[in-house]
C-alpha cells in the first residue's frame, strides 16, 4: 500500500544512501578551492544562470544547430523555446542507428544541410555544437566544417561544443563558446576611440565606473549584449582595446586580443576598494589618459554611506548569498561581514583561485561562516525554512533558505566597482523591504532574457 513519505524519513534515507562527504561546512575547516567532495549531484529549481543556448543567441542572426541525441536535446530546446527565440534554434537528432551502422560524420554534414535548405532565412552564421558522442566515435571534425564551408560558403562556421564530458579536463562548454563566437570578427583596423567589452551576457551598468572612465576619456564602447545586427556585431573587432569582466571568457577575450593584436584587459568585477582602485588605474593607464575622472576617496566614502544606510533599515537579520548572483561570493561575504551585516550561509561548490585572498580572510575573521554546497546530493533535502527571517543574495540562496526576500539578479548582473557596491546595498534595502513571489521567479531561464514561463 503506498503512503506519503515525510520530510524527515526522505532526508534519513538521503544519509543511509549517500553518507559519503558533507554538504556543509564552517569556514575555518573549508579547503581550498574544493570544499566538498565529488559525487552524485542534485540540481536546485533554479534556473536564472545563463546556458550555452542564451550566450550562443546573443550574436544577432545566428542560427544555433545542435547534433545530438534525443535525451540530451531534451533541455537547450526547451531553453529556445522558453526565451521565444524557437525560430533561430534548430537539431539533428542521432539515433543508436547513426553511430553503429551509418558514418557520423555524413549523418552530421547532411543533417545539417538539410536543415539550413529548410529555413525560412539565410543566416549569416551557424552554430554548430558538436556533442560527447562524437568525441567517443572519433569523429573527423575538421571533415565536417570544411564540406560544411564549401557546400555554404556565404555561411560562417562558428565551432561549438556541448562536452560537459570534457570540463573535468578542458575548458568548459561555455568557456569554448565565449571564445568560438568571437572567431568571425574580422581582421580590421582599430578604432582608437573605441573599446570592445566583450564575454559578458548583460550590459553593464550605464552609472558602472568602467563606462565612466570611458566617457571621460572620450571613448566609445561596444558590448556583444547590445549588438542588433550582424553587421554591428562584426564591429567588435574594431576596438583599440579588448576588455573583459567575467571569469568564464577570460580565456576567449585573450585569444581575441592576440589574433588581433590588440591590448588585453581583464578586469573581474570585485567587493574589494583596493582591487577596483588598482583594476581603474589600470585602465586608465592603457587608454593613456594620466587620470581616470574619478575621485576615489569620494567613490569609497559614497559606498561607505549606502553600505551603512542598507545596514541601518536590515539590521541583525540573517542574510545568505550564492555563487550565481556573482562569481565573487567569498568577497561579497567579506564585504557584507566587514560592515556589520550578519551573513551566516555562501552557498557554492568550489572556491575560485581568484578569492583565495578573501578565503583566508574569512578564514580568520568569521570561521563560522558556513559554506554549504548547491550540488551534493544531499542538498536536496536542507531545511528550507528561512521565511521572513533571512535575506538572499541570489536565486540558489533563496530557494535553499524558503525565502521571499531576495535579490534576484544573476551573474553579476551589470554590477562593477563602487557603483556595483552602491547598488547593491540599495538592491539589499528593496528586497528587505518588498517580497517577491520566489517560486514563480526562478524558475525562468535566463534572467534578463525574454520568457515564455
Amino acid at each position: 500500500m503506498l503512503r506519503p513519505i515525510s520530510e524527515q524519513e526522505t532526508a534519513e534515507n538521503m544519509r543511509s544512501t549517500y553518507p559519503t562527504g558533507n554538504v556543509s561546512v564552517r569556514m575555518a575547516e573549508a579547503s581550498f578551492p574544493a570544499p566538498f567532495s565529488p559525487g552524485l549531484e542534485f540540481n536546485s529549481p533554479a534556473h536564472g544562470t545563463w546556458n550555452i543556448v542564451h550566450t550562443g543567441m546573443l550574436v544577432p542572426g545566428a542560427q544555433q544547430i545542435y547534433v545530438c541525441a534525443y535525451n540530451c536535446m531534451r533541455g537547450v530546446v526547451l531553453t529556445a523555446a522558453e526565451m521565444n527565440a524557437s525560430d533561430r534554434f534548430s537539431f539533428v537528432i542521432l539515433s543508436e542507428r547513426d553511430l553503429i551502422l551509418e558514418n557520423l560524420e555524413d549523418v552530421t554534414i547532411e543533417g545539417v544541410t538539410d536543415v539550413i535548405r529548410k529555413l525560412n532565412r539565410r543566416p549569416p552564421a551557424v552554430f554548430l555544437f558538436t556533442v560527447c558522442v562524437h568525441h567517443f566515435a572519433g569523429c573527423d571534425l575538421r571533415r565536417i566544417y570544411r564540406t560544411l564551408e564549401t557546400r555554404f560558403p556565404d555561411i560562417v562556421f562558428v565551432r561549438c561544443y556541448m562536452d560537459p564530458i570534457m570540463q573535468k579536463l578542458s575548458l568548459t562548454p561555455d568557456q569554448k563558446l565565449r571564445k568560438a563566437m568571437y572567431d568571425p570578427l574580422p581582421m580590421t583596423d582599430a578604432d582608437p576611440m573605441s573599446v570592445s567589452l566583450i564575454g559578458s551576457d548583460l550590459v553593464l551598468d550605464e552609472t558602472s565606473d568602467l563606462k565612466r572612465i570611458l566617457r571621460h576619456c572620450g571613448r566609445r564602447i561596444r558590448e556583444t549584449p547590445s549588438c542588433r545586427t550582424w553587421e554591428e556585431y562584426l564591429q567588435l573587432a574594431c576596438g583599440s582595446l579588448i576588455l573583459t569582466i567575467w571569469p568564464s571568457a577570460h580565456y576567449g577575450a585573450g585569444k581575441l586580443a592576440e589574433r588581433l593584436a590588440r591590448p588585453y584587459l581583464y578586469l573581474p568585477s570585485s567587493f574589494g576598494y583596493d582591487e577596483i582602485e588598482r583594476e581603474l588605474q589600470q585602465m586608465a593607464k592603457v587608454l593613456g589618459e594620466p587620470e581616470t575622472g574619478l575621485d576615489s576617496a569620494a567613490e569609497q566614502n559614497d559606498c561607505e554611506r549606502a553600505l551603512h544606510a542598507a545596514h541601518a533599515v536590515i539590521g541583525d537579520t540573517t542574510i545568505e548569498l550564492d555563487y550565481t548572483f556573482h562569481p565573487r561570493p567569498l568577497g561579497l561575504a567579506r564585504l557584507l561581514l566587514a560592515h556589520g551585516f550578519r551573513v551566516e550561509t555562501v552557498y557554492l561548490d568550489a572556491i575560485s583561485r581568484e578569492e583565495e585572498e578573501d578565503y583566508h580572510w574569512l578564514r580568520e575573521h568569521a570561521p563560522t561562516l558556513q559554506l554549504t554546497a548547491t550540488n551534493h546530493v544531499r542538498s536536496r533535502v536542507i531545511p528550507r525554512d528561512g521565511g521572513d527571517r533571512v535575506l538572499a543574495i541570489g536565486q540558489k540562496a533563496a530557494w535553499f533558505a524558503g525565502t521571499r526576500h531576495f535579490v534576484n539578479l544573476v551573474q553579476g548582473g551589470g554590477l562593477w566597482g563602487y557603483d556595483g557596491i552602491r547598488r547593491l546595498a540599495t538592491l539589499m534595502t528593496d528586497a528587505f523591504l518588498h517580497e517577491k513571489d520566489t517560486a514563480d521567479l526562478i524558475i525562468r531561464k535566463g534572467w534578463g532574457c525574454e520568457s515564455c514561463i
